[in-house]
């Protein structure tokens, strides 16, 4: 239903391809959590791009949430989505960022894992977390707190499964 749902609202096929691949990883993360809600990571996985039907920019955390919203999806689909990008944006990055001042930072095991995988995926392809720092320090201006955010995710959700 959600890849239907991204052909509907005109999802780009490289975003989509992006979402499926993202899924794939989410689903490889929460295969080491007994508690995590696997239907529930599958639908934020899906979805968690669909703002990018309508913007490329910041915002299409923001416009998937309505668009998801439209839809009937629940609270936590809608949080996975809006918390996705990156490691979470606090609030005072909010304010800097332009967004609705508020954290973007996910909270729950689901919003963690969907955006951490879609941390380790650039365009379809799996990156390291090396990858990703890289690509953060030539965007992000002073982004050190968000590496830091990075970091911690990957130590929860994947290193101590490698030990």
């Amino acid at each position: 239903m959600e890849i239907e749902l991204l052909v509907q609202e005109e999802t780009p096929e490289n975003v989509i391809e992006h979402s499926k691949a993202v899924y794939k990883k989410a689903m490889e993360i929460a295969s080491h959590f007994d508690n995590a809600d696997k239907d529930l990571i599958r639908k934020g996985a899906l979805l968690h791009d669909i703002g990018r039907s309508r913007t490329h920019g910041i915002t299409h955390a923001i416009e998937g949430v309505e668009i998801a919203r439209k839809y009937g999806y629940d609270e936590d689909v809608l949080n996975i989505i809006e918390r996705h990008i990156g490691a979470g944006i606090t609030e005072s990055e909010a304010k800097n960022l332009g967004l609705p001042v508020k954290s973007y930072v996910p909270q729950t095991l689901e919003e963690k894992i969907v955006a951490h995988a879609d941390n380790l995926i650039s365009g379809s392809e799996e990156v390291d977390i090396d990858f990703v720092i890289k690509k953060w320090k030539r965007r992000i201006k002073d982004s050190d707190d968000n590496i830091e955010r990075l970091l911690k995710l990957d130590e929860e959700l994947i290193k101590h499964f490698e030990e």
